[in-house]
């Protein structure tokens, strides 16, 4: 399997935590913001296992803006800012 980083982010809704991956567009629930955590990288390493098992990673991968470095690990695009804003 190949190896990646990606940003989790975890929010409440209702009684369930949401722990979501925006590079991949993944996300998974739990009952608690580890257990979610848990159910997102089971769910990320899945979709890469699928990816991967079908050829079709490299250009996910492009398509979710990640990059490669000079070894050839897959690099994601960084987030700058995170904010709550109001209008």
């Amino acid at each position: 399997m190949v190896n990646i980083d990606y940003d989790m982010i975890v929010f409440k809704e209702g009684d369930a935590f949401i722990a979501y991956c925006p590079e991949l567009d993944i996300s998974s629930c739990g009952d608690s913001v580890e257990h979610s955590r848990e159910m997102l990288k089971t769910a990320v390493k899945l979709f890469i296992d699928e990816a991967e098992r079908m050829g079709t990673l490299g250009e996910i991968l492009m398509e979710c803006n990640y990059s490669k470095d000079d070894s050839g690990k897959w690099i994601p695009s960084k987030i700058l800012a995170a904010e709550l804003v109001s209008i």
